[in-house]
């Protein structure tokens, strides 16, 4: 494997079958890379992109066993791996109060642990390779600001910008380790969080950007951290929030350029 040459290399993005996976998976093969998705069920239709379609293969990310079938099917199939995305996570909304622990533990296997072993299998590839490789972590905002009604998954997506930085320094220099943290992104499951269409415009306008990011925003950067472009890049954390969120004190103030202390 070759990291010299951005295009042509193989990708592997977990949960690329649909939102901001999908999105990514497309964005690669926009630039001309061998693309593999993976998820536990085949989407109805793959990412494409270019002329170009992914390949799936079926995984479930929590389990140990299918992640090692998983790798064998890729050096097998491509002779290695050049990228891992880490995006396979989520949350639904649930109160901490009342979440059951089997729940709360079932969101950090998912966000943080199963990232961790897909990471581990990816870099006793990478190590092999000429190239090395490069491993990135899809993080989240909720790992930085307080994360009501998904705090398991805050706590978890925190536990990420950890293992980034932990990382990078254990696997260099042959494998780059990096995180990027999207704030709000408007996906298929949007609706889920911010209620209807209405909703998710009235919550878009509260960031700078006036919107929420799509998917396709996301995919740039991760294309970008992953290219030789972004060699010296390792160990650290791209925000993309679209400037951030308005703090609620300027909402709730009644003075002239209120300001915080």
């Amino acid at each position: 494997m070759d990291q010299g040459n951005h295009a042509g290399r193989v990708v592997l993005v977990t949960g690329g079958t649909k939102g901001i996976g999908r999105g990514i998976a497309e964005g690669f093969l926009e630039r001309g890379d061998r693309v593999v998705v993976c998820a536990r069920q085949p989407p109805d239709t793959l990412p494409a992109s270019a002329g170009r379609c992914a390949e799936f293969i079926a995984c479930d990310v929590k389990d140990v066993e299918s992640i090692k079938a998983l790798f064998a099917a890729i050096v097998e199939r491509h002779g290695g791996l050049d990228v891992l995305v880490n995006n396979a996570g989520g949350s639904p909304p649930a109160d901490a109060a009342t979440a059951s622990p089997r729940f709360h533990e079932g969101i950090v296997r998912l966000n943080l642990l199963a990232p961790l072993n897909l990471a581990q299998a990816a870099n006793a590839q990478m190590q092999q390779q000429a190239g090395g490789g490069v491993i990135v972590f899809i993080g989240s905002i909720s790992a930085l600001r307080p994360s009501p009604y998904t705090a398991a998954y805050g706590a978890a997506k925190a536990g990420v910008l950890s293992l980034v930085s932990s990382l990078a320094i254990e696997w260099a220099p042959k494998v780059r380790v990096v995180a990027v943290s999207p704030g709000l992104v408007r996906t298929e499951q949007s609706h889920l969080h911010y209620g209807d269409d209405a909703g998710i415009a009235a919550v878009g306008a509260t960031i700078p950007a006036g919107r929420m990011a799509e998917p396709a925003d996301i995919a740039a950067a991760v294309c970008w951290v992953a290219s030789p472009q972004a060699a010296y890049m390792s160990g650290t954390n791209l925000l993309l929030h679209g400037g951030g969120e308005r703090p609620a004190f300027l909402g709730a103030s009644n003075a002239q350029g209120a300001s915080g202390g």
